[in-house]
């Protein structure tokens, strides 16, 4: 009996987690903007759950200040002021310049390579979309963050890099890829180099010269269906969850 309510405990928390993956990661595109409801019938179609599941997904948003919640269990894309996001990109300069004081002449070769690999990809990204090139800067930051095996460290830089990343699809001129490409390898080199005072300035500077790009103006809203934007971010989480308990079947 409890291994079966633990079982159906973990089922759910594995389909909140998948519902949370595409939601930020289409926050995180700028598929869906500041402002955009989210409902939790519709939701529930896209994902294929319950409203219960749907609600759980979008309070753990909430606490990761994507998602408002507001009367009636009405759930919008958060919309942060001005003041805000420059707060959030300001507690982040701080955080991770902490982080990468903690990796400075400490990573493995493996490490390095991993982190060169991550800006390859971004530099591969730079003809497509701004929104893309936006999501593979931000991962390479919480890329870093897991590097330190905090767990801390990696709950408050992700979050507030997804908030930052919100900032940049309301507040912004068009995404420098290049400009981040250069900075992320400049940094990647003084990591390697184990210069701390060095990667601290190089990181500041990094963070808020993005902040500075991007908190010009506001954008214009788009205004699409709901289920059709999430289709792609359904069907690829969905695909890679298929993958994974593939691989595990084929362990066990």
């Amino acid at each position: 009996m409890a291994a079966r309510a633990s079982s159906k405990t973990s089922e759910s928390s594995d389909k909140v987690s998948v519902i949370c993956r595409a939601l930020r990661r289409a926050i995180i595109e700028q598929a869906l903007e500041p402002g955009a409801k989210l409902p939790e019938d519709a939701l529930g179609e896209r994902f294929g759950v319950s409203r219960t599941i749907a609600r759980h997904a979008l309070g753990q948003l909430a606490a990761e200040g994507l998602v408002e919640l507001r009367r009636n269990r009405i759930a919008v894309v958060a919309t942060p002021s001005w003041q805000e996001a420059r707060d959030a990109f300001d507690i982040r300069i701080e955080l991770e310049r902490l982080v990468v004081r903690q990796l400075a002449g400490k990573l493995t070769k493996a490490q390095i390579a991993e982190l060169n690999a991550h800006v390859d990809a971004e530099d591969r990204a730079r003809g497509g979309t701004d929104a893309v090139s936006i999501r593979l800067a931000t991962e390479f930051h919480i890329l870093l963050a897991h590097m330190t095996n905090s767990p801390i460290l990696v709950r408050y830089i992700s979050e507030v890099a997804y908030r930052c990343c919100l900032t940049l699809s309301l507040y912004s001129r068009p995404h420098s890829s290049e400009c981040a490409i250069n900075e992320h390898r400049a940094i990647i080199a003084a990591l390697a180099k184990g210069d701390a005072a060095k990667v601290m300035e190089l990181m500041h500077h990094h963070l808020d010269s993005v902040a500075n790009r991007a908190l010009v103006a506001p954008t214009p809203q788009r205004g699409r269906d709901l289920l059709d934007i999430l289709a792609p971010y359904a069907d690829e989480v969905t695909s890679d969850r298929v993958v994974k308990l593939s691989k595990i079947a084929r362990r066990g």
